[in-house]
């Protein structure tokens, strides 16, 4: 026997090289889609790209097999053998792509699956040289042997690398596509360098069929192969594509449901979705400022839940009957609680959002607050039943006075001529403080309707206090001291001084009956550029304080003391008479009245009223600011 050297072609050398770069390029395409995939396609692509890398692998050492000729010698191929070939690289391809492109996939299992499958493509290289039937005897040298083994293993862990990669651009795709069909080519031509043919001394030759070219073949395999490739790749370009159009459909939808969800949580109004139960979906930053609460202490709670008792009786009874039946509700008008307990009134609408088979999908609504608008319609209602009253008060009042004076005059007439009888003085004397108080009554009357006739002048209100001081201290006795402190430049005020010496000596009385045991009064004055009364008219205004230490007004008090008829002090005694004629001289003067006062901390009455100087230029203009 006579060991005969080989020879290749070098077109079809370079063919099967071709073939195993196209093949790498393939399966490192398909690899992307087995990532971006899930469910049944995932599996389908995997296959595919098993069959690319495992199928172009054998057709590339298919190809390089019939690039090889011994001189004097045919070759046949075991058709069975041939085949079993050719499934080999398909399953270890497939089985070793499975394993490393699973999410939890390690470096342990990347090593492993390259190892696995290197050995299956050696497998496959020398299963392939077995199923050559020739007149020659065929041995190896070990040394390529295990060149080609290492070769085939490190080629095929670089291939697994790479698949895990395989979201790179795509010249780099087609570097490394160049670099693994190198190596492959590498595995099989350092296996075919180690393949030693020993022709037989004697004994007929072997032939192919008649008309069976090699090249033919070869360009056969090759062609097939590059068609299945060519498929492969345009199946994945067009997954690819309609992956990317539907990643942008997606992306898209995603901003606009973003944009929707910031447009629905930062709008001003207060929006809410309730599910199909009426519980709360989701609302915006503006129902929750409004109501007080956070998101999570908000959905999934039922929405009647954060109203009033009556708003949740009315809400579950006839609105929720009218609302499955008309699917929408219009403005009505409920009662909510905040976090802290307090009411806010609002109008409410919803409407039910449907899908396609007419099932309820979600109720969307939003609410409208009117809490200051009811206020305001309350102000202006009760302002309007005053101003009726006043009116008719006032009317009533200035006749009733009448009457009195001429019931008083006569009285006082018919009492300087009776008989020095005491019992008949004594009746007399009766009905005159009756109609005295008659007259207090009346004048009580008249400040409700806010009818006095003031006579504003120009009043230095030191000298006033000053000179009414004595009065004052008879009035509240020994047992309560006053205290006087007005600087040496308070500016003039402008205001009725007789109406201000009735208001001060109505509020020291006050005052005394505060401290039964009696304590102090301060009277003081102060100036301020702007007493907060108006944003439009820029002037100054003159303070007149009186602060006791008695016992103080709770917050109910407080808001009730300033009506005429209200007292704290028993029947014909009226508290408020002298709080509510320095209300009405203050805001009648241009000015405004000053309360603060605390149970058992005492009482500070503030009667701002207009410097004098200023009062002429801007009268119109403060009357107009002040009663806006």
């Amino acid at each position: 026997m006579t060991a005969m050297p080989g020879t290749y072609s070098g077109a079809l050398v370079c063919l099967s090289i071709l073939i195993a770069i196209t093949a790498s390029f393939t399966a490192l395409d398909l690899a992307i889609r087995v990532r971006a995939s899930g469910g049944w396609a995932r599996y389908a692509w995997l296959t595919t790209a098993a069959l690319a890398m495992g199928g172009g692998i054998w057709a590339m050492h298919f190809v390089g097999m019939l690039a090889f000729h011994v001189p004097g010698m045919e070759v046949q191929y075991d058709l069975s053998l041939t085949l079993v070939s050719l499934l080999v690289p398909v399953v270890v391809t497939g089985i070793s792509f499975f394993a490393v492109s699973r999410a939890d996939a390690s470096a342990s299992t990347l090593m492993l699956g390259g190892i696995f499958m290197g050995l299956g493509i050696a497998l496959m290289h020398y299963m392939g040289m077995a199923a050559m039937n020739m007149a020659a005897d065929l041995s190896y040298d070990p040394a390529w042997v295990v060149a080609s083994f290492i070769i085939a293993i490190a080629a095929a862990t670089v291939a697994l690398w790479l698949s895990g990669r395989a979201a790179q651009r795509l010249a780099a795709r087609l570097a490394a596509a160049a670099v693994m069909g190198i190596a492959i080519s590498g595995m099989h031509y350092a296996g075919m360098q180690g393949a030693i043919f020993t022709v037989h001394a004697t004994g007929g030759m072997v032939h192919n069929e008649p008309g069976l070219d090699l090249p033919s073949l070869a360009l056969a395999v090759a062609a097939a192969t590059f068609l299945i490739l060519f498929l492969a790749s345009i199946a994945a370009m067009y997954d690819r594509r309609l992956a990317l159009m539907t990643d942008r459909e997606a992306s898209a939808l995603r901003q606009s449901e973003e944009r929707f969800r910031s447009l629905y949580s930062r709008t001003p109004l207060p929006l809410h979705s309730l599910d199909v139960k009426g519980r709360v979906e989701y609302v915006s930053q503006s129902w929750l400022d409004l109501l007080g609460y956070r998101r999570e202490e908000v959905v999934g709670r039922s929405l009647v839940e954060f109203m009033d008792e009556c708003s949740a009786e009315k809400a579950r009874g006839a609105d929720w009957r009218n609302f499955l039946r008309t699917c929408k509700v219009k403005e009505t008008e409920y009662r909510f609680l905040t976090r802290d307990g307090k009411p806010v009134d609002v109008i409410a609408s919803a409407r039910v959002e449907r899908d396609t088979q007419r099932g309820v999908i979600q109720v969307l609504g939003g609410l409208i607050d009117v809490t200051e608008r009811r206020r305001a319609e309350m102000a202006l209602r009760q302002s309007q039943k005053m101003e009726a009253i006043g009116k008719l008060t006032g009317g009533v009042a200035h006749d009733f006075n009448n009457l009195l004076a001429v019931t008083l005059g006569n009285l006082e007439l018919l009492r300087q001529r009776l008989p020095d009888d005491p019992r008949t003085a004594m009746l007399v004397d009766n009905a005159i403080q009756a109609g005295e108080r008659g007259v207090t009554l009346t004048q009580r009357l008249l400040t409700f309707a806010r009818r006095q006739e003031l006579r504003p002048e120009i009043v230095d209100l030191a000298a006033l206090v000053k000179d009414v001081g004595p009065l004052l201290q008879r009035s509240v006795g020994p047992a309560v001291q006053i205290e006087i402190d007005f600087p040496a430049d308070l500016p003039q005020a402008f205001v009725d001084a007789n109406q201000l010496e009735l208001v001060l000596l109505n509020l020291m009385v006050n005052a005394r009956d505060a401290m039964p045991d009696g304590g102090s009064v301060l009277l003081k004055g102060c100036e301020q550029a702007d007493a907060g009364l108006s944003d439009s008219v820029t002037t100054g205004y003159v303070c007149l304080s009186i602060e006791d230490a008695g016992e103080g007004m709770d917050a109910e008090t407080l808001q009730q003391c300033t009506e005429p008829f209200f007292t704290t002090k028993g029947v014909g005694k009226g508290t408020g008479l002298g709080l509510s004629m320095a209300q009405g001289l203050a805001e009648q003067s241009g000015g405004r009245l000053v309360l603060t006062s605390e149970k058992g901390q005492g009482t500070t009455v503030q009667i701002w009223l207009p410097l004098a100087a200023t009062v002429p230029l801007h009268r119109q203009a403060l009357s107009e600011a002040i009663f806006r």
